[in-house]
């Protein structure tokens, strides 16, 4: 048994939930969740970023304060985790005063240990709200934001605080070199190395411009204390979530993992662990970056005209159902598309007839022909012949899916694991064909073959329960329980 402390891209409090933020959550979800059946003590953080630019402009276009505007959105995302089964052990609010109170604890450790790591200078440079970041030309594509098409750039002047991240780069450098699986997947990787390599620029971490925020220790030049900029502001969310500076509140630093998608990998690889490295703190042990969720190809977004309405998916074929299509269909390491025709066929397919149907001709065969509708217990008896010959291969499958299983989670990939599990599954749907327990049951001489059969059945549905339960958690545990599982 061991901590594991893994967190989730925190949200921007000015718009609401929908697929894409649920795929991540869900993803992290699963893997805390596995965690917890290895016997790990699991803390997930999810929580909202309640500062900055985007939220206060959606404020004013409410007709809100952006304090309004934060408390409504963030407890709108609140109410779409806990509709999902989101397991989190906190959910954290970058507004509150204890996260501001930490933020300020740890600008002041890094004064203490670099006080010439921050610095003023007047600066000027195109600015994607979107992204809450200020873009170069080059990271631009006729000029707009890749990851915003749909925004116009802003060109902004400022003279703000700056961070020293330059002085970081050697230190980042071989950090990653000689941790390459700090940054997962590979593709991923290759991208932040490359980044650090090709030389970083110092980050502008404050905000001349906005009141809506931290207010930055130093005062500037004309004696004000600017306000925080939200990265700087929410990155540290993962530290103070665990108590930072005074108590341990439960999770212990450093996390085990971060879970953000692949639009977020430099704010998370590179300036996040040079903050960390200024402050003499433990780096993470691991950063993964999901893909997007797609629709026709386009990245979800209700400005770009590509939308999944969160509430509508839910209602189709319920939680569930969302869950286990979203991290099924859509790889983990990757973008995937979503569309209802693949919903329904991947419903349909896996969960009504491959899942539904064993549960259900197992469910009947015992209560049709099994002993006082008992499952058979254990025959030590030689399992030689045909049916035995297809017991030991259908266990032999299961055990190869138990073992795809588990890599599959050690790698983040839960895509992978649900393939084995399904696989599993298969292999007792033709267990059942194979054997045609209905006809051993009517055959006095061939009773001990139905028994085998059906507890072989039931064992490997008892497994999927288990091997299910991280992420289609409602219907794992309802199927445990129609076994006559403990507990729940």
């Amino acid at each position: 048994m061991s901590a594991f402390y893994i967190t989730t891209a925190i949200e921007y409090a000015n718009g609401e939930p929908h697929v894409g933020h649920a795929f991540e959550k869900i993803g992290a979800d699963a893997i805390a969740r596995y965690h917890q059946l290895r016997g790990d003590t699991v803390h997930l953080l999810v929580g909202t970023d309640d500062h900055g630019l985007k939220v206060a402009r959606s404020a004013q276009a409410a007709g809100r304060t952006p304090a309004e505007q934060a408390d409504r959105i963030s407890a709108t995302f609140r109410r779409a985790w806990d509709t999902l089964g989101i397991g989190y052990d906190r959910f954290v609010r970058t507004s509150t005063a204890g996260h501001a109170a930490g933020v300020r604890a740890l600008i002041e450790r890094i004064l203490a240990r670099h006080p010439d790591v921050f610095y003023q200078k007047a600066y000027e440079g195109w600015y994607c709200v979107g992204c809450e970041s200020f873009r170069t030309a080059r990271e631009l594509d006729d000029g707009r934001c890749a990851i915003h098409p749909s925004l116009d750039i802003e060109r902004v002047a400022e003279s703000n605080w700056f961070f020293r991240l330059s002085a970081f780069q050697e230190q980042l450098a071989t950090f990653l070199t000689a941790t390459p699986d700090f940054v997962q997947p590979a593709a991923r990787y290759n991208e932040v190395l490359s980044l650090v390599e090709r030389g970083l620029e110092d980050v502008s971490i404050t905000r001349a411009s906005l009141d809506w925020g931290i207010p930055f220790p130093l005062a500037d030049a004309h004696g004000r204390h600017q306000t925080i900029y939200v990265w700087f502001d929410a990155l540290p969310s993962y530290l103070t979530a665990t108590g930072f500076p005074d108590t341990d509140d439960g999770a212990a630093w450093p996390a085990q993992i971060h879970v953000v998608g692949k639009d977020i990998t430099r704010f998370h690889c590179v300036l996040w662990p040079a903050v960390l490295l200024a402050a003499g703190l433990p780096l993470p042990e691991h950063v993964w970056a999901h893909g997007f969720v797609t629709a026709n190809g386009v990245r979800l977004s209700k400005s770009g005209g590509a939308w999944i309405d969160l509430d509508e998916a839910i209602e189709r074929h319920g939680v569930d159902a969302l869950r286990y299509f979203l991290l099924r269909e859509i790889p983990f390491d990757d973008d995937g598309d979503f569309s209802w025709r693949r919903f329904e066929s991947r419903y349909t397919a896996d969960l009504a007839n491959t899942l539904g149907n064993l549960t259900s001709r197992v469910a009947a065969l015992v209560t049709r022909h099994a002993r006082d509708g008992c499952v058979p217990s254990e025959n030590h008896r030689d399992r030689v012949g045909p049916v035995g010959d297809a017991i030991h291969a259908t266990q032999a499958r299961v055990a190869l899916a138990l073992e795809r299983y588990a890599a599959a989670f050690e790698r983040f990939v839960p895509h992978e694991a649900l393939a084995a599990v399904f696989d599993a599954l298969v292999a007792g749907n033709e267990l059942i064909s194979r054997t045609a327990p209905w006809t051993l049951a009517t055959d006095p001489t061939r009773r001990d073959d139905f028994d085998r059969t059906i507890r072989a059945a039931v064992t490997l549905l008892a497994q999927a329960a288990v091997l299910l339960w991280p992420v289609i958690p409602v219907t794992a545990e309802r199927l445990w329980r129609s076994l006559g599982g403990p507990g729940g």
